[in-house]
């Protein structure tokens, strides 16, 4: 029997500041190797915002395009709003269409933009050890900024890169905040189907 929504969650700036810090686990299947369900497509985050560590949800923020945008693209096929956390069946249904979800850095702030260039080398480091685990066909990660800064790779623009990641075909796609105003949920639904394409989800 499906699982009863939570009503959508209204936070204080004092209530969603006491999760600066927190940390959210990763939407990936449980076990490892053949016992494991495939994950076609990884997305990678840049970090965890207040609003996702308060639900445990990944992208989370009422704001946020990115369950709009797969949607969109067809990469998910019925409606997820995350603002109060995910259900069982949300979580189900994006394991289920072979889509997993981490992020560079594990703790939570308030805008991308507070993290050290230390941090995000070793999120880089941590990806590359989670995808050798987990071993996905495609990694797209949401945020070119935060992608230079974590690989060293300066010049690298959005779309496929020129190498993998581990073995996995790699995508750098737009990072789906609501502070990313030259983005909309059907520019993002283009960027994002072309990773998933290639992974074989849609």
């Amino acid at each position: 029997m499906p699982t009863s929504r939570p009503p959508t969650r209204r936070f204080t700036r004092d209530e969603l500041e006491s999760f600066r810090g927190r940390e959210v686990p990763d939407l990936l299947p449980r076990g490892t190797g053949a016992a494991a369900p495939p994950v076609r497509l990884m997305f990678v985050g840049i970090n965890p915002g207040l609003w996702t560590a308060a639900t445990q949800t990944h992208f989370a923020h009422p704001g946020n395009r990115f369950y709009p945008a797969l949607l969109t693209a067809g990469i998910l096929t019925r409606r997820i709003d995350p603002s109060a956390g995910m259900t069982d069946e949300d979580r189900a249904q994006v394991l289920a269409r072979g889509v997993g979800i981490t992020n560079l850095v594990r703790r939570a702030t308030a805008r991308a933009d507070e993290l050290t260039a230390e941090e995000l080398r070793e999120g880089a480091a941590r990806l590359r050890a989670t995808v050798r685990r987990v071993r996905p066909d495609v990694v797209a990660v949401a945020g070119v900024t935060a992608y230079r800064a974590a690989f060293g790779v300066r010049r690298a623009a959005a779309g496929e890169q020129p190498g993998d990641l581990e073995g996995a075909r790699l995508w750098v796609v737009p990072n789906p905040s609501g502070l990313n105003a030259h983005e909309t949920v059907a520019s993002l639904a283009v960027a994002y189907a072309e990773p998933a394409r290639a992974a074989g989800v849609i």
